[in-house]
């Protein structure tokens, strides 16, 4: 989905596995934690119908933020920012959660090295989370995913790869697959989760504001971080068989 890279940044497949072990690393455990979880629905030992319900209530309970319970100054509660990021609650919702990662992670991770993206990750999905709770403090939904922090890693991706091309489905134009910058691609992202926030509920859903929160958290961070090293720019041009493709 990314291509036009110039040499400094083009990476075979085989060497991003290589070179973004936290990326990969990170998808693997979601991956895990989902499957032997009863959100996936394969585990036996969570029963099926409503005794598998009532355990995905628990279990999300347990891991996930409950904003309610979080401000109340128990350690278990001030840990679950931190575990809910490896909490997914359908396979849509881990699918698409794993793809963003997957996309941007890699690039992200190499440019700020492994250590410092692992904590920029989990710091920043911990206080995108913490963010929501506190918009929401009243709220006593659990709330489970890692979309905060992979915002904020789409946050960081623009700052430091803006003329980036991304692949894009636009629905109103049939799905068409069409390429264009990161500058272009991103912002109209967050305006998107701007307006999604504002017509949110509190009740279950998607938590856009935590989307928000740490998008911004992670265009900041690589701001101050590199704001003084050169940035990676897309090269001018590049054969069609050097692209990677969707």
């Amino acid at each position: 989905m990314i291509g036009n890279w110039s040499a400094a940044a083009v990476r075979t497949s085989r060497s991003l596995w290589t070179s973004a072990p936290v990326t990969y690393g990170l998808i693997t455990l979601c991956c895990a934690l989902f499957l032997i979880g009863p959100a996936a629905g394969l585990n036996p030992a969570y029963g099926s119908g409503d005794a598998l319900l009532a355990a995905q209530r628990a279990y999300f309970h347990r891991w996930g933020v409950v904003p309610a319970e979080l401000f109340e100054g128990s350690a278990r509660a001030t840990l679950t920012p931190a575990t809910a990021l490896f909490v997914h609650g359908s396979w849509i919702h881990l699918l698409g959660n794993m793809l963003f990662l997957y996309v941007f992670g890699a690039l992200t991770e190499e440019r700020m090295g492994r250590l410092q993206f692992l904590l920029f990750y989990l710091g920043c999905g911990y206080l995108a989370l913490l963010g929501y709770a506190a918009a929401n403090a009243d709220s006593e939904q659990s709330l489970v995913g890692a979309s905060g922090a992979i915002s904020a890693v789409l946050g960081a991706f623009l700052y430091l790869f803006p003329d980036a091309r991304i692949t894009s489905l636009l629905p109103f134009l049939f799905f068409l697959p069409l390429r264009f910058p990161a500058w272009v691609v991103l912002p109209c992202w967050a305006a998107l989760q701007w307006l999604a926030a504002g017509r949110a509920s509190h009740g279950p859903g998607v938590a856009y504001l935590a989307h928000l929160v740490g998008f911004g958290l992670g265009f900041l961070f690589a701001w101050v971080r590199f704001a003084h090293t050169t940035r990676v720019k897309a090269a001018p041009a590049a054969a069609p068989e050097g692209e990677k493709q969707p």
